[in-house]
């Protein structure tokens, strides 16, 4: 499969600018990788602040994870409706947490670190409200594992600038990504495509004289012809 065009030069621009590749961010990072999938189930469908808040109350209360299993499922509900979707979301992690129990013997996800990218990608995608790009994020940020999460900043970017089909579903843009561009570069260049994405590369008012690579890309040569 074909590298995207210009790709070193274009992540390399965006490298230059916004340093996510060279930059830790623990921040991203959780000390246990199952809050990690946890905080981002929470994050479907609402504001990180909202988030943040029904992740701080969930742990608050219930701070282990064996704890949160045994609580009633409406007790999970009411902690963490600020996120919305309360009792879905509740079930789901409730769900979750007794697959894991059962394939692990611990409510805990750190085996996958030693599995194969795709066997640990498919075990992540196989759980309750667990999709493609929440998989991703977990694998990228909490497990170490390559990955290269496609956000609606990143499907932009990956559509102007001629990587990707104008059509292309995020899903399908993150496998072309991921074998094609280097591993070692998928987290900070995610980073750095979605801080272009929000800063720069907009979806209503793009400022095109302002990109750093804007001489490959594909949408500001439409408009300068």
């Amino acid at each position: 499969m074909n590298r995207p065009r210009h790709a070193k030069e274009i992540l390399d621009a965006f490298e230059r600018h916004w340093g996510n590749e060279g930059r830790p961010s623990p921040e991203l990072k959780h000390d246990d990788p199952l809050d990690g999938l946890m905080l981002t189930l929470l994050s479907q469908n609402t504001n990180d602040r909202n988030r943040d808040k029904a992740f701080e109350k969930l742990k608050a209360e219930y701070p282990r994870w064996d704890m949160a299993a045994e609580a009633p499922v409406e007790n999970i509900v009411d902690l963490i409706r600020v996120a919305g979707l309360g009792e879905t979301k509740a079930a789901r992690m409730k769900q979750i947490l007794e697959i894991l129990k059962d394939k692990f013997g611990s409510y805990s996800i750190d085996e996958l670190k030693n599995w194969d990218m795709a066997e640990a990608r498919e075990f992540l995608v196989s759980l309750p409200g667990v999709g493609v790009k929440t998989a991703a994020c977990v694998l990228v940020f909490d497990l170490e594992v390559p990955a290269f999460p496609v956000d609606t900043h990143i499907a932009r970017l990956s559509r102007r600038l001629g990587w990707a089909p104008e059509k292309m579903p995020p899903d399908k843009i993150q496998e072309y990504l991921e074998s094609t561009l280097p591993g070692e570069r998928f987290r900070g260049a995610h980073l750095n495509m979605i801080e272009h994405g929000r800063g720069i590369c907009s979806a209503r008012k793009p400022e095109c004289g302002k990109c750093y690579a804007k001489k490959w890309c594909q949408f500001a040569k439409s408009l300068d012809g």
